[in-house]
């Protein structure tokens, strides 16, 4: 079982994070899923997404919940029905559930030279901060994209703008944390991010402060 990372960020809030190698086959074994989520996988036409989806039922079993326990709002957000908070993320082969008492938001990314090119697209009070850094910039563009992923998880509403609504403040690379704040309706939410990088991945997760 390979269970890859566990973090435990404070009393309530837990960290799971599954390196995805078995077969989408071996990752079913055992896992019942809701009539939703067996449709929803078997309409998936990505072998990587499917087993990610799988690893991620691995993940919520290991915190003691089923997939019955979990459900979708029209957003898409998930949810626990005993209340606890949930995010989920995964990329490529890994994926990661963060549960705790309070809202939070996770993304996984891989680092790649594609970040650069689309920059454009989510950077905007970050830019100055940005062109400071040459050889890690994708590392600094990827940490900036998982941090605006994770609150736009987070606050789970339609009509966020990476671009013009959330804000990640300057950071240092040796330091994995930082802040952002989101901008929304003329109101103003400030959150605690955190970032990890392994394997040419980042995780980046996001807790109110």
């Amino acid at each position: 079982m390979p269970l890859y990372k566990t973090i435990t960020v404070d009393e309530t809030t837990n960290i799971l994070i599954w390196k995805i190698e078995e077969s989408f086959e071996d990752l079913s074994d055992g896992i019942e899923l809701t009539d939703h989520c067996q449709n929803r996988v078997d309409n998936m036409k990505s072998d990587l997404h499917r087993r990610g989806f799988m690893s991620v039922r691995h993940l919520l079993a290991i915190f003691g919940y089923t997939d019955h326990d979990l459900y979708y709002d029209d957003f898409g957000k998930p949810h626990l029905k005993d209340g606890k908070q949930i995010s989920i993320t995964h990329s490529y082969e890994f994926a990661g559930v963060i549960i705790s008492d309070k809202l939070v938001g996770i993304d996984i990314e891989k680092q790649r030279d594609k970040i650069v090119r689309i920059a454009h697209k989510f950077v905007e009070s970050e830019q100055e901060f940005v062109e400071q850094f040459q050889e890690e910039k994708v590392r600094v563009l990827t940490v900036i994209w998982g941090a605006k992923e994770s609150l736009y998880k987070l606050y789970g509403t339609a009509g966020l703008s990476f671009e013009q609504n959330i804000h990640v403040t300057p950071f240092n690379l040796g330091m994995p944390f930082t802040t952002a704040s989101l901008h929304y309706k003329n109101k103003i939410s400030y959150y605690d991010i955190t970032f990890l990088e392994f394997e040419g991945f980042t995780c980046v997760y996001a807790l109110p402060i």
